[in-house]
């Protein structure tokens, strides 16, 4: 079975990646795969765009020969009461949003500081899916996070790159392992994201892959492989 989703990319526009959209959507064309998702950092992330830029990727088609493209940005969690640095005059306008906790935007703090962050990001009806949740920087109850990912429909990455041998992310593998098993437990579904900074890590997910076989993990739980899936993750006939 071929993951055919991959959503969470980012170009040069969020500061610290390596391709245009174009080498981004011809990359995944290469790759074969059904729906790229351009997810690039929101403003306050140093060195991204500007909110405008958001704003505008209108211009941006739909379509491109059978690639189906999506509009999003992954913003940062800027508080433990879950606020994002996204207008929502602007989210209304974006296909999907993922939120994460990075360090030049939230300070970590306890498991129950950073539980609730996430929890309570989990309650914006504007974001579909909670990014890279293994960060051992940000320790979290593993449980609650699983069990309120299935009540407000939003979707827990598997990120590839936190998966990779070299990752910054410590500590990466235990914890997916950790929440991975709890999904299987409660039934929960979960998204790959390659997180690619550059176009040759789009679909990339062989780390991802490797950790579900180790635990059997179910692959109906699984987004990327069904468009049925993703519309049911960011809304119905999205694609």
């Amino acid at each position: 079975m071929k993951a055919l989703i991959d959503i969470h990319c980012h170009t040069i526009v969020s500061g610290h990646a390596y391709s245009t959209m174009e080498e981004m959507i011809s990359r995944a064309k290469e790759k074969g795969l059904r729906v790229l998702g351009i997810a690039d950092h929101a403003p306050s992330m140093p060195g991204s765009t500007h909110v405008f830029y958001f704003s505008n990727l209108s211009v941006v088609p739909r379509k491109i020969d059978e690639l189906i493209l999506l509009k999003g940005v992954e913003a940062n969690i800027m508080d433990y009461e879950g606020n994002i640095d996204m207008p929502v005059e602007i989210l209304e306008k974006l296909d999907y949003v993922i939120a994460s906790l990075h360090p030049p935007c939230i300070d970590p703090g306890t498991i129950e500081e950073n539980t609730n962050a996430i929890i309570n990001t989990m309650k914006n009806p504007y974001v579909k899916i909670i990014a890279h949740p293994d960060d051992s920087r940000y320790p979290i109850d593993h449980e609650a996070i699983v069990k309120a990912s299935k009540k407000y429909n939003v979707a827990l990455e598997v990120n590839n790159s936190s998966l990779k041998p070299d990752s910054f992310r410590t500590g990466a593998y235990e914890n997916v392992k950790s929440i991975l098993n709890l999904c299987k437990k409660y039934e929960t579904k979960v998204i790959f994201g390659s997180d690619a900074h550059i176009s040759y890590d789009i679909g990339e997910f062989t780390n991802c892959i490797d950790i579900m076989e180790e635990i059997d993990f179910p692959k109906e739980l699984i987004i990327n492989y069904s468009t049925e899936a993703i519309n049911n993750l960011l809304g119905e006939n999205i694609l």
